[in-house]
């Protein structure tokens, strides 16, 4: 695959969005938000098995699973580190409104356990804390701490969670500029889509037919290309790269991009 950088150039880019304030749980007090957040960002994965989630009206995998979440915080029963430590799947498909034997939900509990571990007797705000006014800092916190967070390269999950928990107003860090687009799925499908990144016609049949890809180097390039090229972008514009990324992956929500089949892989990393 290759980069169009006369497509980049050509590239518009909007005001970058904030957190959806209904399908996220933004209005509590600034513990339980961060608290809702960070077990958001540690099942912020599973694209690769969306298509067969029951989702919501009008809603992505990503957004079904934000909204049942603040929908539990909602209610008053956000999960606490020692509830976390004891997760089953049956809870967590429930919560989530999904059967109870797909795949993903016994990867989520698994997910959320391993967050469980890492919390001990801590809470969100106290991993903030320790992270010292750094959004690298806690990345290389949770990226250390957790193995299901270590997406060596790339680090999507422990990037986005200090940029959430910012976003979110909870958590403020002096180095977020220092972040690179969180690498997924979307935003190098809709670089595709805008020109900007040109798939070798294998690659792109393989895409286009709905197959899902193996993790490894195909996956990889994509994601990286995406980071090289959004890196490009933030040259040009002045723009954060996070900025950028928010940009995209909600321009990638509209119809028009949804149409057109994007990669999909079954990792946990994204």
């Amino acid at each position: 695959m290759r980069i169009d950088l006369d497509a980049l150039e050509a590239l518009e880019l909007g005001d970058p969005p904030q957190l959806d304030p209904q399908r996220h749980y933004l209005e509590g007090p600034p513990a339980d938000v961060a608290d809702y957040l960070l077990v958001l960002d540690a099942i912020n994965f599973g694209s690769g098995w969306f298509p067969t989630l029951a989702k919501r009206a009008r809603s992505s995998g990503y957004f079904t699973v934000a909204w049942a979440l603040a929908d539990r915080w909602r209610a008053g029963a956000g999960w606490t580190a020692p509830q976390l430590r004891a997760l089953r799947s049956e809870e967590v498909a429930d919560t989530l409104g999904q059967r109870r034997d797909h795949e993903l939900m016994a990867i989520y509990a698994q997910a959320l356990r391993e967050l469980g571990r890492f919390l001990g007797d801590r809470r969100a705000l106290d991993v903030v804390e320790q992270a010292r006014g750094s959004a690298v800092r806690m990345a290389e916190l949770l990226a250390a701490g957790m193995t299901m967070w270590q997406d060596v390269g790339f680090y999507k999950r422990a990037q986005i969670a200090p940029s959430d928990l910012a976003l979110g107003g909870v958590a403020e860090f002096a180095d977020l500029d220092a972040l690179t687009i969180f690498a997924d799925n979307l935003v190098p499908h809709v670089l595709r889509c805008e020109g900007v990144l040109v798939y070798d016609g294998r690659l792109a049949a393989h895409i286009d037919a709905g197959r899902l890809l193996r993790p490894g180097p195909q996956e990889r390039e994509i994601r990286g290309c995406a980071v090289h090229a959004c890196a490009a972008i933030a040259a040009r514009t002045g723009m954060t790269e996070r900025d950028i990324d928010n940009a995209l992956w909600y321009r990638g929500q509209r119809p028009e991009y949804k149409a057109r089949p994007r990669h999909r892989c079954r990792t946990v990393y994204y």
